[in-house]
Order: structure tokens, then sequence, then C-alpha cells
């Protein structure tokens, strides 16, 4: 009964870090059972079905499919609200491989109750002597931190998404009003970022692109991809697009004002950023480098201290 309940406790630790890392990696492009069909048909291989099934990455044939079934069980247990505040967060992500609201809160129960069973199970194995009250709280803080770990994860990609779209916005401007004062529309202009770039607000282009192909608004695709993205920059830049065709006015001019001001606003934030670095580097001067030429410094003044004769009369040496 031992061995079942800990080999059960580590199966469940390692399948939260493996749905986990699995759920929150980049998503590939297009349906991978006809990317491996496109694959078998340009070698020219006879293969059947289940073989192309089976030639799948492990975690699209096994990994995901749980993932999603632990996701549907869990929905029935979880807050409207949370689902809806969570699958508003994966869009700010990007939908990493496109995972769900109810899947991800899966793994942040599984993760959590995997965490604490295993501090439970150290604990019984080693037989701690601690108080109930402090083997309790230990538990509590490792269920509190795999139950938050995802979310930290979540937020980390959010960040690093929207930090990127910032940083290239600039540039894919640049190429915009290029393109339009060339004689192509708004939509080629799009089209052409979507093609010559691979990144995030690329790919966020060319989305704009395929709901508007499928008859959507185009100011509603673009006030549908400034929400996904969610960057002030960008929600200014679908506005001023938008005022610019309901009234008439130049496209072309009215990029070119938002890239001159784009570009003002890349150079504040990167003057932002030099005017905090030496406040962030005061903590490893103060941790690592004051230390070190404390010792470096007084070391030798020590020793000659140590072996004087004024030393060996204070101290008795």
């Amino acid at each position: 009964m031992e061995l079942v309940f800990i080999a059960l406790v580590v199966i469940i630790v390692i399948g939260a870090f493996v749905l986990i890392i699995v759920g929150m990696r980049d998503a590939s492009v297009g349906d991978p059972l006809e990317e491996r069909l496109a694959e078998f048909a340009a070698r020219g291989e006879q293969a059947s079905l289940e073989e192309i099934e089976l030639s799948q990455p492990i975690s699209d044939r096994i990994i995901m499919p749980l993932a999603r079934a632990l996701g549907a069980f869990a929905v029935r247990f979880t807050p409207q609200n949370a689902l809806q505040s969570t699958a508003k967060r994966l869009e700010l992500a990007g939908n990493p491989r496109g995972i769900e609201p109810a899947t991800f809160w899966a793994l942040r129960i599984i993760l959590a109750v995997g965490l604490g069973g295993v501090i439970l199970l150290l604990m019984w194995r080693t037989g701690m002597d601690w108080s109930l009250g402090r083997k309790l709280l230990i538990v509590a803080i490792m269920v509190a931190v795999g139950f938050f770990l995802p979310e930290m994860m979540l937020s980390s990609r959010i960040a690093r998404r929207q930090k990127e779209v910032v940083k290239s916005l600039p540039d894919a401007l640049d190429l915009l009003t290029i393109c339009v004062e060339a004689g192509l529309g708004f939509d080629g202009a799009m089209a052409k970022v979507h093609e010559k770039w691979e990144n995030e607000l690329s790919l966020a282009f060319g989305r704009v692109i395929r709901e508007i192909q499928l008859g959507k608004l185009r100011r509603e695709a673009l006030r549908d991809m400034a929400n996904r993205i969610g960057v002030p920059e960008m929600t200014s830049f679908v506005a001023a697009v938008i005022q610019s065709e309901q009234l008439g006015v130049s496209m072309a001019r009215v990029l070119r004002i938002q890239a001159d001001q784009m570009r003002i606003r890349r150079r504040q934030r990167a003057e932002e950023e030099a005017h905090k670095a030496p406040i962030k580097m005061l903590i490893p001067m103060a941790l690592l480098i004051f230390p070190s030429i404390c010792i470096v410094l007084m070391t030798p003044a020590f020793l000659r201290l140590m072996f004087s004769g004024t030393m060996r009369q204070v101290f008795g040496f």
C-alpha cells in the first residue's frame, strides 16, 4: 500500500509538470495531423491514418488530450467568472498550444495537490518531529506554490509577448507607411508585414487579415486585435486607423504620424530603463561586490595585525 501511494504521488507530480511545460510552450502553426499528411505526401510515401497519427509527438497524442479531459472535469467546479478571466489572460498570452481555460485550471489543481502530496510523503517517510501546526504550514505553502505557479508562468508569458509587440511596433509602422505610400491598401500593407516578419505582431496582423477575409469588418477586427494584445500603444494605433477611415483622412499621413510617435515612445522607454539601472544595481553591489572588495582590502591588514605584537598582547597569543 505504501509503494502504491508513493508511485501515485510521483506520477501526479511528474504529470503536472509535463502538462504545464507542454501547455505553456509555443503552439505549432496549423494542425499537426495535416502537417504530417503533407509531409508524407511530399515524400511520396504510402501510409495509413493510424501510422500517421502514431508518428505525431506524444504530447499531441496523449498529454494534451489527457489535459483536455481533466479540464472538462474541472470546469464543473470552476466559477464562470474565473473561467472568463482565465480565457482573457490566455488570449493576452497568445493562446499557447490552444490551451483552454478549464484545462489550465485543471493543471493548477493537479500541481497543487501533487506538491502537497510530495511534502506529506517526505514528512511521513523522514519521521520529522515537527509540531502539527508547522507541518500544516509547510504543506499549505507548497500547495499555494503549486496552485499559483502556472499563473506566474502565464503572467510571465503575457509580459514577454506584450514587450515583444511594443518593441516591434515602430518598425512595423514604418513598413506599413512605406507600403501604403507605395500604393498598397492598408490590408495589403498588413499582409506584407505578416509575410516579411515572424513575431507576435506579424501573427496578430495575419489573424486580422484572415478575419477580414472571412467577412469581419476591418474596424472590429482591429479592435479585437488590440484587445487580444492589451498594449496601450496598440490601442492608440488602432483608434487612429479607425478614425482616419471614418473621417477620410490620408492613411499614409496617419501611419507616418503614428510611426514617429511610437519611435519617440520607444526612446523614452529606453531612457526610463537607463535611469532605473543604477537603482537595480544597488542590490547586487551591496550583496556581492562590496563584501568582496572589503575582503580583498581588509584581509592583508587583518593578517598583519594578527601577527603583530599588539595583537599578541591584546588576545594573549
